[in-house]
């Protein structure tokens, strides 16, 4: 009685403050606190700021950590809470109460030796499950290969996007000052003018910005698909061969091989209609309030 008190009492703490059950795909806040990946996601969704559902910690950047170790700890608990009988009868046909010692390669499936010499399975051909979970393996670990190159194909374009955001955002700066510094030197008469230009290199930057940060979030949904497929992969490449043949052999998981497009929004500024033209554009409309004639306005 103690132990199976001893026992829930240590597997409660491996279970997600959210959902109530044990973590599926752990992730870890920068407040310390653990998660399962979709329910922190979809608490987030609900939120204008990221913060853990638990001390409320506002995290400013997405970021979301892998907790293998705990993975790995919620997997043993499932396999210790798991019925001994159950487990048993997972382990032997169903038809012939044999344990499942072979996997038959055509049938993508494991038998027992009563199996192999059916008439369903002749002519067949098989393999003992340590040779076929080492076959499964290998590709698994090209998968893994596949998206390890994908995450960091993504990383460095994310990291180029946000390079570029700050470049658009420091031209900004640059521009505003210079805006105000050549409008501060004329009369009150320029200051409509003045704020039309500042309007419309906001407004700019806005249309930039957010192309480009419309493109960051699809880079970021890539590399969210990739770090999950990692995830889900990684965590099945720890299971035991048994387990691990019977699962990749079910579901026939694969790392498509369609084109991974990453590219970089690189919008400019038209930085030169801001500096040069600009004082031209103020004389003329100096000279036309002094002398009669059409003011020519700025135009964006």
């Amino acid at each position: 009685m103690a132990s199976g008190l001893q026992a829930e009492c240590w597997t409660e703490e491996l279970n997600c403050a959210i959902c109530l059950e044990f973590f599926t795909d752990p992730v870890s806040l920068d407040c310390g606190h653990n998660f399962c990946r979709s329910c922190v996601a979809g608490s987030w969704e609900k939120q204008e700021k990221n913060s853990c559902p638990v001390c409320h910690q506002v995290t400013v950047e997405r970021n979301l950590q892998v907790n293998w170790a705990l993975s790995k700890m919620v997997e043993k608990a499932r396999e210790f809470t798991l019925d001994p009988t159950q487990a048993a009868v997972k382990r032997q046909c169903e038809k012939h109460r044999e344990d499942l010692k072979l996997f038959c390669e055509d049938d993508k499936k494991l038998i027992c030796s009563i199996c192999r010499d059916a008439k369903e399975h002749r002519g067949h051909s098989f393999l003992p499950i340590d040779e076929a979970a080492e076959i499964y393996k290998d590709q698994v670990k090209s998968s893994i290969a596949s998206l390890t190159q994908r995450k960091e194909t993504a990383l460095q374009t994310e990291a180029k996007q946000r390079e570029k955001i700050s470049q658009v955002k420091e031209q900004v700066n640059s521009l505003q000052t210079h805006v105000t510094g050549e409008f501060a030197k004329m009369h009150q008469s320029l200051t409509d003018s003045e704020q039309r230009v500042m309007r419309d290199l906001r407004q700019r930057e806005e249309e930039i910005v957010k192309r480009m940060e419309t493109n960051l979030r699809e880079i970021q949904c890539k590399l969210d698909s990739v770090e999950q497929q990692l995830s889900e992969l990684q965590t099945q490449m720890g299971k035991d061969a048994f387990t691990f043949v019977q699962e990749e052999a079910a579901v026939k998981r694969r790392v498509s091989d369609e084109v991974f497009d990453l590219s970089v929004c690189e919008d400019e500024l038209p930085v030169a209609k801001y500096k040069w033209p600009l004082k031209n554009t103020v004389w003329r409309q100096i000279i036309d309030n002094i002398s009669p004639g059409k003011c020519l306005p700025f135009s964006p």
